[in-house]
């Protein structure tokens, strides 16, 4: 796998954990190894925090491998909602 984007990386969580939003930003000055994201998903709904990390853990399992630093903040549409406010 080569060097990964914000782009790839938004279309990558956008697809397989059906988020209605999501928020990458490069970390590392652009070189693609460290990512902040936001992810607004349905399918969270019911989880834990652990749980909902676990998710997003495995649905980027590939890409998560190939980068150095990862953080995530997961969110219901309800609670992203309530957080805009």
């Amino acid at each position: 796998m080569g060097a990964i984007t914000v782009d790839y990386l938004k279309s990558a969580i956008t697809e397989r954990l059906d988020a209605t939003h999501v928020e990458v930003v490069d970390a590392s000055g652009g070189c693609g190894q460290a990512f902040e994201v936001v992810i607004v998903s349905e399918q969270f709904q019911g989880k834990n925090k652990l749980f909902r990390h676990r998710l997003v853990n495995k649905a980027l399992q590939a890409e998560i491998q190939s980068i150095h630093a990862f953080t995530q903040k997961s969110y219901t549409p309800e609670e992203w909602q309530k957080l805009q406010k």
